[in-house]
């Protein structure tokens, strides 16, 4: 298994990114929270720059993602 480096990702960014998904999805934040496991505090607090996911959030976000997107805009 070849562990992949994390992208180099500003904060700003990445809370733009989580936004970005979460709106593309239909969520809320209560929402998206529950889907990823988390509480809504915590998806508040990434999406405002107060706090950055860990990598195992990220690569969760990133499963969780690709579902709801796959879910909402990829529809048979």
């Amino acid at each position: 298994m070849t562990i992949k480096k994390p992208l180099a990702i500003n904060q700003p960014e990445v809370g733009q990114i989580i936004r970005d998904l979460r709106l593309l999805a239909g969520l809320t934040q209560e929402k998206f929270a529950a889907t990823l496991g988390v509480t809504y505090t915590t998806i508040n607090r990434w999406e405002n720059g107060r706090s950055k996911p860990l990598l195992l959030a990220m690569e969760k976000m990133g499963q969780k993602g690709t579902d709801l997107l796959n879910k909402y805009f990829y529809k048979d």
